[in-house]
């Protein structure tokens, strides 16, 4: 994930501080021994590479203990085990034969939950594996990539009364949450639209150094739509009540022929090489409308093939009768409270409409990566697992962002045609709580 577009030096430092870097090194420092008692919620971590190592130390450092870690890559296995072993003098048993190896883990009765930290492909059929098997999951971004995974996740949560909760993080950035307390407090009045897109090139992303394909490249290989849609729809999603009050009823998607990407391949890999034989679906962009029960439009961008200078961003864009927000920019204006008919910063507004998670846990936040937004999937898991209270981005959520996955690839293929999106709710979306 990349960093926000958030446009001012001074505002990123006043909120959301911490960058990546600093994150993950803080992530991974030395652990205050874990909480005696029955809080102290015993997490199995499947996937401990890159990004899965990091959430292990920020784990750690939230008091969890870790009996067990699994990966197919030993030498992953065996970092994972020296992190648990270094904060907490415990020696996890780590779990490594194989892809279907997380099942024999899942099997242990010394584990409540488990953090899925896989490749994209596999975040469904590990979480419902988890949920059938009684732990409660913790999901990395995308939930599912079909229908029937989406719906899966649905009647795994349901019938077993478990927590599934996606890690989205983007949520939690300083300014989504600030908008989302404005947006709760009425300071934007009806909302009528919003846009969003995750904007990152990841082309170098797509191979491995002999030129074989990562998993992304295997999506890229593979779909058409917008496999990527949660970081930028999360936030829209929430400030727009989906699941609580509204719902995405239909969409409709466009994409771009791949000509980027088809030329970074021929640019990169000589004559005769095999990475010039495959044949990639994604398109370098595509937007997909969405539109909602009430009568909102949400214009979703994903483009991870176009050449584009780094940093790239998620960025956001909210419009109500009362106020408009644009994230590019950190630009707001307020019906009635904007001097004048002109934009301002939005760290004008930072000290009244700061959200309280980052009131009450900011210093904590910032010590971990994505400008603090890393700490916060984690805790509210959980506190829901202690509390016994729903997640904040549960089953429903997570398929409903999802299955923009298939959705805007089928739109796509059928040359934009409409697409009706399910109500995993149940038909609750208007009485369910915030």
């Amino acid at each position: 994930m990349e960093r926000s577009g958030m446009g001012r030096r001074e505002f990123l430092r006043a909120g959301a501080a911490a960058g990546v870097a600093a994150g993950a090194a803080a992530g991974l420092a030395a652990e205050p021994p874990a909480p005696e008692g029955p809080k102290a919620v015993r997490l199995g971590v499947i996937g401990v590479g890159g990004r899965g190592s990091y959430l292990l130390g920020v784990a750690l450092k939230a008091g969890v203990e870790v009996p067990a870690v699994c990966d197919i890559n030993p030498g992953a296995v065996a970092r994972g085990v020296g992190i648990v072993e270094k904060a907490r003098g415990t020696r996890p048993e780590g779990y490594q034969n194989g892809p279907k190896d997380y099942q024999r883990m899942l099997r242990r009765d010394d584990l409540d939950a488990v953090l899925v930290t896989t490749p994209m492909q596999l975040h469904a059929e590990m979480a419902i594996d988890a949920l059938r098997a009684g732990k409660h999951a913790l999901s990395e971004v995308a939930a599912a990539m079909t229908l029937e995974e989406c719906w899966g996740i649905v009647r795994a949560a349901e019938e077993t009364g478990k927590v599934y909760m996606l890690a989205e993080n983007c949520c939690y950035w300083y300014h989504c949450l600030m908008i989302l307390n404005m947006v709760q407090k009425g300071l934007f009045g009806e909302l009528t639209y919003a846009e969003c897109g995750y904007v990152h090139d990841c082309r170098s992303l797509l191979f491995q150094g002999d030129g074989s394909l990562t998993w992304r490249g295997e999506m890229a290989r593979d779909c058409c739509g917008n496999v990527y849609p949660t970081h930028s729809l999360g936030p829209v999603a929430q400030w727009l009540g989906i699941n609580r009050g509204d719902r995405m009823v239909s969409l409709v998607a466009a994409g771009t022929r791949s000509a980027a990407l088809n030329d970074y391949v021929a640019r990169r890999f000589p004559e005769g090489h095999a990475a010039r034989q495959v044949r990639f679906k994604l398109p370098d962009s595509s937007s997909t409308l969405i539109r909602t029960a009430k009568g909102a439009l949400i214009d979703l961008r994903f483009d991870m093939c176009s050449a584009r200078p780094h940093p790239t961003t998620t960025y956001y864009a909210l419009q109500g009768v009362k106020a408009s927000y644009d994230s590019r920019q950190q630009f707001i204006w307020l019906d009635g409270r904007t001097p004048g008919y002109r934009w301002e910063e939005l760290s004008k507004y930072m000290k009244e409409f700061e959200h309280p998670l980052w009131t009450e846990h900011g210093a904590e936040a910032k010590a971990t990566g994505h400008e603090g937004a890393d700490y916060f999937p984690l805790r509210e898991f959980l506190q829901a697992i202690r509390k016994g209270t729903p997640p904040p981005i549960d089953a429903a959520d997570a398929a409903a962002w999802s299955c923009i996955i298939p959705l805007s690839a089928k739109s796509i293929a059928e040359g934009g045609a409409p697409q009706e999106i399910p109500d995993f709710t149940r038909g609750k979306w208007d009485s369910r709580k915030a």
